[in-house]
């Protein structure tokens, strides 16, 4: 396959885009403009915050409301999972996602029929093998069924164009996740000493193979660039316990939230996670400009949050 062939997602992408601009419907961002998350930007996003259970409980109950993982991951899919696997730290430490987070979303995916589940991430720190033994996730999620792997090959990458950046006009992106058919993100919760809080839209910087790059331009826009053209199919936010300072990477303050907060709205999932530490989502400036995009919904008021 060439780097610019099109992959069997984003057909489907760009042909509910297609067919939601016949509806009148103004297309709203990249990589096929009008998936479920810009689409339900449109008509008013919905999210679940599941509490009071444990971490595997709160995934359940989180995409349980969301109309079950069937919705998204389909008998056959091969599913690419994206958390926080980028700092050697323990789970405790709130720098790294929760490994019962991951291993009870790759139970979901198994029990709805994928073919094949891939845990992946382009970490920060050195070696993979340390990271991923002290964070807990390969244990974790190769026992519930999943194939693990860190993003730190080139090989692993192919150049793509991102047709509706503004800064960022190109970037060499995760293969994986570009063939996959679902891609469920599932960032955890924690402050960052350059953006102030680093959520999902974030986190999708670990599919990419320079983020040094975007440190050395507009950080903000090329967050916001990437969301838009490439916006994961379902989002899962670990906000069991929370990073207060010293982001990204701790150690550093925490405090137990005890929450999962799950859509398929990036920036919508991100605007409430951002009251937890206090803020307003629209001074977290790559949501703004991610909303100002046509990304995602920014404004709580209106969002539907279902708490169950």
């Amino acid at each position: 396959m060439s780097k610019d062939a099109i992959t069997r997602r984003d057909f489907m992408r760009r042909a509910l885009g297609a067919g939601l601009a016949a509806c009148g419907l103004a297309e709203l961002g990249g990589f096929g403009a009008t998936d479920g998350a810009s689409a339900e930007a449109a008509a008013g996003s919905t999210i679940v915050v599941a509490s009071r259970k444990d971490p595997a409980g709160l995934v359940r109950a989180a995409v349980g409301a969301l109309g079950g993982m069937g919705k998204f991951v389909k008998r056959g899919a091969r599913v690419l999972v994206k958390p926080n696997i980028g700092w050697a730290r323990r789970p405790e430490q709130a720098a790294t996602t929760n490994p019962e987070v991951v291993a009870e979303i790759v139970r979901l995916c198994k029990q709805a029929g994928a073919r094949e589940v891939k845990v992946m991430d382009h970490a920060v720190d050195r070696p993979d093998s340390l990271i991923l033994k002290m964070t807990g996730i390969e244990s974790a999620a190769t026992k519930a069924g999943a194939r693990v792997r860190m993003a730190s090959s080139p090989a692993l990458y192919e150049k793509v164009k991102l047709r509706g950046g503004k800064v960022l006009k190109s970037a060499d992106v995760l293969r994986d996740m570009r063939r996959a058919d679902a891609v469920i993100n599932v960032p955890i919760a924690k402050v960052h000493n350059a953006t102030r809080l680093t959520l999902g839209c974030k986190n999708l910087m670990g599919t990419v193979l320079d983020r040094g790059a975007w440190h050395r331009s507009d950080l903000e826009q090329c967050i916001a660039d990437f969301v838009a053209e490439f916006p994961p199919d379902l989002v899962i936010l670990d906000a069991i316990r929370i990073l207060l300072t010293n982001g990204p990477k701790g150690p550093g303050r925490t405090e137990d939230k005890g929450l999962v907060v799950a859509g398929t709205d990036s920036v919508a999932v991100d605007a409430y996670a951002a009251t937890l530490f206090g803020q307003r989502a629209e001074r977290i400036q790559h949501l703004k400009l991610a909303h100002a995009m046509g990304a995602g919904e920014i404004d709580l008021e209106r969002i539907r949050i279902r708490n169950v």
